[in-house]
C-alpha cells in the first residue's frame, strides 16, 4: 500500500469538501440577509455609510483573517482547519479541544495521526456545542439574566470563562516545558501591556508562535532543551 498516495488522496479530497463547503456557507450566509431585504423592500443605505470607517474595519478583520489562518492551519490541520473556519468559534473552542485531543491521543500536529484526531475532536466539539446551547437555551433561559446580572454572586465567573478555559489547556503544556514557555508568555504580557490590551487574540497567537519558535530554536542550539 503507498502510503504518499494514500494520503496525498486524502488531503485532495479534504481540500475539494473544504472549499465546497466554505462557499456553500459563504452562500447560505448571504442568502439570509438577502432574504429579509427581499421580504420586506429593505436595503441597505450606501450613501450613509462611512468609507473611511469601512476600510478602517475591513483592514483589521483582513489582516486578522490571513494572521489565523496561517497561524491556525498547522495546528488543525487540513480537514481540521476547514472545518473549524465553516463552523467558528476558532480560538475559544475548536482549537482548545484540537489541542487537548492530540495531546491526551500522545500526537504531534503536522502529522497524519494529528490531522485526524484534530478533526474528530473539531467536528465533535461542534456537534456538542450545537446541542448544548440548544439544550441550555430552552432550560436557562428564564434563569440566565438573573445568573449573568450585575449584582449576581455568578457574575464575576462568566467574565473569566475563556481565561480559565485557556489556563487549563496551557498549565500541562508549561509544567511539563516550562523552558520553552517563559518568552512567549513573557512577550506576550509585554504586549498587551504596551498596547493596552486592545490586541485581540488573532493577534496575540502568531506573536506567541514566533517568540516560541525563535526561542526554542535559540535553547536547542545552546543545548538547554
Amino acid at each position: 500500500m503507498n502510503t504518499t498516495k494514500t494520503v496525498k488522496s486524502y488531503d485532495d479530497k479534504s481540500h475539494l469538501a473544504g472549499r465546497i463547503s466554505m462557499i456553500s456557507v459563504f452562500i447560505i450566509l448571504l442568502c439570509v440577509p438577502l432574504t429579509f431585504s427581499l421580504r420586506y423592500n429593505i436595503f441597505p443605505d450606501i450613501k450613509s455609510l462611512d468609507i473611511a470607517q469601512v476600510i478602517s474595519i475591513f483592514v483589521m478583520f483582513y489582516a486578522t483573517a490571513i494572521v489565523e489562518m496561517i497561524a491556525y492551519t498547522p495546528l488543525l490541520g487540513t480537514s481540521g482547519m476547514y472545518l473549524s473556519f465553516v463552523t467558528g468559534n476558532i480560538s475559544n473552542l475548536k482549537l482548545p479541544c484540537a489541542i487537548a485531543a492530540m495531546s491526551n491521543a500522545d500526537v504531534k500536529p503536522q502529522s497524519e495521526e494529528g490531522d485526524i484526531i484534530s478533526t474528530i475532536a473539531i467536528a465533535a466539539s461542534s456537534i456538542v456545542t450545537t446541542l448544548i446551547l440548544a439544550a441550555f437555551v430552552l432550560l436557562f433561559r428564564p434563569v440566565l439574566p438573573l445568573l449573568t446580572a450585575e449584582g449576581s454572586l455568578l457574575a464575576p465567573a462568566f467574565k473569566q470563562v475563556l481565561p480559565c478555559l485557556f489556563g487549563a489547556l496551557g498549565a500541562s503544556y508549561f509544567y511539563r516545558h516550562w523552558k520553552l514557555g517563559i518568552a512567549p508568555i513573557v512577550a506576550l504580557v509585554a504586549v498587551l501591556l504596551i498596547s493596552g490590551g486592545g490586541i485581540p487574540a488573532g493577534t496575540l497567537i502568531p506573536i506567541g508562535v514566533v517568540v516560541a519558535l525563535v526561542t526554542t530554536h535559540i535553547l536547542y542550539k545552546k543545548k538547554l532543551i
